[in-house]
């Protein structure tokens, strides 16, 4: 036999066993669907209807003209009103809103004078892309009325970042981070593990065991736990001593969301580990779900400049929610109760994924 038959006949082995892989010729065909369609379609970095709360005080023609040319500009999207500054601000904290419009009662004072900025513009600078989008505000000029205009004077809108206001990526990049780190070593971790055990047959102790599905599987987690508020403590420090990234929110806020966060990732990664019949479709599981999550949760690109079906999607990821609620906790100061939306997501995600985890596991050999 040649080399050159023997050869073919490796391959040929090669190409039979990668056909009865379902999984595997899926994952060939999907990964490079997946990637494309969400680069193509979900990923926008020319952010656009970020939403917008106002609060004028002037009332007058002009101001509510600056509001509708403002809208027009398909930068922002007036969501609401507020009654003052500190009602706008309080709400930015919450996450409802990325940018706040404030036009004060002497609006059109300032307009004829032209020697400071007529209005004010509040925006949550944590996300630089964000942030540039806003800026192009600060050039608009009013269309009504011609005598009005800022001209080479002041600019329209007064630029205020109070969340970052040095303008430094590691201030965006580090909370976020966090999660990212969560979810590839959390999920990746238990779904192998649990994996590796039924290959290597430790599952068969189990078997003649009085130890309940539940019990199983939450003994399962409980290391891992311990194992990702180590991980979350270390970003923690490097971020703090590295970067000097603040926590302007209590620290103890900060690892009750991540222990949530934690264990909806642990419980995903149950569910793979039933799904998967070995270590490598385990792997290969998780990095399906790993991609959309870091492209679409708002770590790498702002949530708001993604179209409304990508958003849907989004919504139904856990890095979605943690990303606002670290970021809201970290940066803007906001506490558990001001997030509570996001965390009743991840914590009916959570529940959900036990509760599919423990239905599809069974203490047997296969």
């Amino acid at each position: 036999m040649s080399c050159i038959t023997r050869l073919l006949a490796v391959v040929r082995k090669e190409v039979r066993q990668l056909a009865r892989d379902r999984l595997t010729f899926g994952m060939i065909v999907g990964i490079p669907m997946l990637q494309i369609m969400l680069f193509g379609f979900a990923i926008n970095t020319d952010v656009r209807h970020l939403d917008t709360a106002v609060v004028d005080q002037a009332g007058s023609q002009l101001s509510a003209t600056l509001i509708a040319d403002a809208e027009a500009s398909q930068v922002v999207h007036v969501v609401r009103t507020a009654r003052d500054s500190t009602e706008l601000q309080e709400r930015m904290r919450r996450g409802e809103i990325a940018v706040g419009i404030v036009i004060p009662a002497d609006f059109e004072r300032r307009l004829q004078q032209n020697d400071r900025s007529a209005a004010q513009l509040i925006v949550d600078g944590a996300d630089p892309l964000i942030l540039g989008a806003a800026q192009k505000l600060t050039q608009m000029e009013l269309q009504q009325d011609s005598t009005l205009q800022q001209g080479d004077g002041a600019p329209l809108f007064e630029l205020y970042n109070p969340y970052n206001p040095e303008r430094r990526s590691a201030v965006y990049i580090v909370p976020g981070l966090i999660g990212v780190i969560l979810t590839m070593t959390m999920v990746l971790f238990t779904a192998v593990a649990i994996v590796r055990e039924r290959e290597r047959g430790n599952l068969e102790l189990l078997i003649n065991t009085p130890v309940r599905n539940i019990e199983l599987m939450v003994g399962k987690i409980i290391p891992y736990i311990i194992i990702g508020l180590l991980q979350v403590s270390l970003i923690l420090l490097l971020g703090r001593f590295l970067f000097q990234v603040p926590i302007v929110g209590a620290i103890g806020d900060v690892y009750l969301a991540t222990l949530l966060f934690i264990a909806a990732n642990l419980t995903l990664g149950l569910v793979i580990s039933t799904l998967a019949a070995s270590q490598f479709q385990a792997m290969q599981m998780t990095f399906f779900f790993f991609l959309p999550s870091i492209l679409l949760s708002g770590f790498m690109f702002p949530f708001d400049g993604m179209p409304q079906a990508a958003q849907y999607i989004a919504e139904v990821l856990p890095l979605t929610h943690f990303v606002r609620i670290i970021r809201g906790i970290m940066l803007r100061g906001a506490d558990l109760l001001e997030l509570l939306g996001d965390i009743q997501a991840l914590a009916l995600f959570t529940t959900l994924t036990l509760t599919i985890a423990v239905l599809r596991f069974h203490k047997r050999l296969d």
